[in-house]
């Protein structure tokens, strides 16, 4: 990370350099320098590939939508403005999160004792008005990226087809697969952060 560029997690946590904060999260700098590292290569990578950096930005947004962290939808929101400056498409995922925001996780476990904490919940279908802003790749991504969310346990064959079928390939799928997970845990490393921050102003 070079001293330039801002920490992702620390711009989402609100993280002041030289503060508390800043300096718990040097106790551990080489995470600090992977988990950046990880953005880079996920948001900012020299060799896309096929899923261009709208694409990583689009799902990044939605995404951070769907786990309801401001600071988050913010920051990816801004992203896509950058990478595509398409409006209708920053709606239509909008509309989309609003659609989809849930309380997961859902789903079954194979008949055993975890069945107890089976739970029922909505499965995700992007709405016919928002499709054509979306466009069939980014369609099926934020349906298997809410199924990823909230529904972990259901992930299977016939969802990775469902991506097959709109245009994705395998190792496209890895990658939007990684965005999700990388979300998952930044956003959660961002969150813990701002709790002891609070923590912190509390006890002075």
């Amino acid at each position: 990370m070079s001293e330039t560029e801002p920490d992702v997690i620390d711009v989402l946590a609100g993280v002041e350099k030289g503060s508390r904060l800043d300096e718990v999260r040097a106790q551990r700098q080489e995470a600090r320098e992977n988990a950046q590292k990880s953005f880079q290569t996920l948001f900012a990578p020299k060799h896309p590939g096929g899923v261009t950096v709208a694409e990583r930005y689009a799902v990044a947004t939605f995404v951070a939508g769907l786990h309801r962290d401001a600071a988050a939808l913010a920051f990816y929101r801004s992203g896509l403005a950058a990478k595509s400056g398409r409006d209708a498409l920053i709606k239509a995922i909008e509309a989309e999160i609003a659609r989809g925001v849930g309380q997961g996780p859902y789903g079954a476990y194979p008949r055993g004792p975890l069945s107890a904490e089976d739970k029922a919940g909505p499965t995700h279908r992007i709405a016919e008005a928002n499709r054509a802003a979306l466009g069939p790749r980014l369609a099926a991504a934020f349906e298997h990226a809410h199924l990823l969310v909230f529904h972990p346990r259901d992930s299977g064959p016939a969802a990775l087809q469902s991506l097959l079928d709109a245009g994705w390939s395998t190792n496209e799928i890895v990658t939007l697969s990684q965005l999700v997970s990388f979300l998952a845990f930044q956003i959660r490393a961002a969150v813990g952060l701002r709790a002891l921050q609070a923590a912190s102003t509390e006890k002075d």
